[in-house]
């Protein structure tokens, strides 16, 4: 706590009477991380492609730029779902924080089918994205790599 406190310019007092221990104070710092992450994401999204693959080209794109830029911010959320685990706080709060994410990556990609699975897939393929990129970035799949797995992908679908 001592640490926190002379990194934040807070006092400690302060931080015992608003969060009464230093796990709700760090469970909460994560809660946040995980916010600022999905807001990347949705922050991604294009507006402007009118096809679908260059949008999802540019949202993978701009989604790999973010993990680079702002390395700090994902490798936190990665560490905070590994919490995740052991707090049922941070577990609900994750779970809507993704919920929110499959909801919001259905309905942009799939205005038509809101419900869509699409989100989730999606969703899915962030998380393995994020952890290529944090762990070895030099041989992680660019937006090009992706959409053209992707397309293999479609072939074996039908």
């Amino acid at each position: 706590m001592r640490d926190i406190v002379a990194a934040s310019g807070s006092n400690l007092a302060a931080i015992n009477y608003h969060f009464g221990t230093r796990d709700k104070l760090l469970n909460q710092a994560m809660m946040e991380s995980s916010a600022a992450a999905v807001q990347q994401i949705l922050d991604s999204l294009p507006t402007d492609a009118d096809d679908p693959t260059d949008r999802l080209h540019t949202f993978f794109q701009q989604l790999i730029t973010s993990f680079t830029e702002d390395h700090a911010l994902w490798s936190a959320n990665v560490e905070s779902l590994a919490q995740a685990l052991h707090s049922p706080d941070l577990r609900s709060e994750f779970g809507s924080a993704q919920a929110l994410a499959r909801t919001e990556l259905a309905r942009r990609f799939a205005a038509a089918d809101k419900d869509s699975h699409l989100g989730a897939v999606l969703q899915t393929m962030i998380g393995g994205l994020l952890a290529q990129h944090l762990v070895d970035p030099d041989n992680a799949p660019t937006a090009a790599d992706i959409i053209s797995g992707l397309r293999a992908l479609a072939q074996l679908a039908n």
